[in-house]
């Protein structure tokens, strides 16, 4: 008898636990984001110029055309559906060849840049979906963006400054550019 009052004991332990932390809790948890932080709580969906929704703002894409600002490398194309790196050691020989081969189209793509090309426009993100640059890529991008645009300088300086996240508390990670809401701030211009 007792080892049947046991497993009705659990069962109903199970049932409670089941509808508290599988229904309950999910469904409150949803409410107050809903209430609180919608925007994220919906995947923090940007929209185009023409109401689509165009993409999120934490999932980097890509953008072709030199009139464009260019993400990180990604090494899934920017797919969610694969999201991950190469998983190639710093020290792998293809890794190396990758590296040199984006340095090389980069320079090509820019000849008007000044200085090294920025780090992060050559090694992909670990998951491959970064939608963030340094501000120096960003900055590095300019005179293409500009010359392809027929703009200032200035002027895409402003829209980079405005499309930047600082670090958290001012030195918690690093100043980070959204490309993707750098890109609609441009085509929405």
């Amino acid at each position: 008898m007792s080892v049947l009052r046991q497993a009705w004991a659990g069962l109903r332990l199970l049932l409670v636990m089941t509808v508290l932390l599988g229904v309950l809790y999910p469904a409150v948890i949803t409410v107050v984001a809903q209430l609180a932080i919608r925007n994220q709580a919906d995947g923090s969906l940007v929209t185009g110029s023409n109401g689509r929704v165009v993409g999120s703002a934490l999932l980097g894409q890509t953008f072709d055309g030199p009139q464009w600002f260019q993400p990180r490398p990604s090494a899934s194309d920017y797919s969610g559906t694969t999201s991950g790196g190469s998983n190639l050691s710093p020290a792998s020989q293809k890794q190396a060849d990758a590296r040199a081969q984006r340095e090389a189209d980069l320079e090509a793509a820019n000849p008007d840049a000044v200085g090294p090309v920025p780090e992060d426009a050559l090694t992909a993100s670990a998951s491959g979906l970064d939608p963030y640059i340094s501000v120096a890529y960003a900055l590095w991008q300019v005179p293409r963006v500009a010359k392809a645009r027929n703009m200032s300088a200035a002027d895409l300086q402003v829209m980079i400054a405005a499309a930047t996240d600082h670090a958290v508390l001012g030195y918690i990670g690093q100043d980070g550019v959204n490309v993707t809401e750098l890109n609609l701030a441009l085509a929405a211009r």
